[in-house]
């Protein structure tokens, strides 16, 4: 891989892989809006939101970070299987997808 082609792939895994955390972060703080409200039209207004959160941000975003990880790990010289971290990380996001 060359260099250029190498910090791209790097700078499309960290953008992904933070915008998930950040996507994931809303999820949650939409999740307890919803089970602590006592006003009905508020705990199905986040419902919803979270429901639409994770459909067209979060999915999305876990197979960019999944996708622009296994390039990252084939393509450089961290492999796949060279570090037991990487694998976990895969791991991880495969079951979290």
């Amino acid at each position: 891989m060359t260099p250029s082609l190498r910090k791209f792939a790097l700078a499309a895994h960290v953008t992904a892989s933070v915008g998930l955390l950040g996507a994931v972060a809303g999820f949650l703080a939409l999740a307890v809006a919803g089970l602590t409200s006592k006003d009905p039209q508020m705990v199905r207004a986040a419902y919803l939101a979270t429901e639409l959160t994770a459909s067209f941000v979060i999915v999305p975003l876990c197979l960019a970070a999944l996708l622009t990880g296994l390039v990252q790990s084939l393509g450089t010289s961290w492999g796949l299987f060279r570090h037991y971290w990487v694998l976990v990380k895969l791991l991880l996001t495969v079951l979290v997808t």
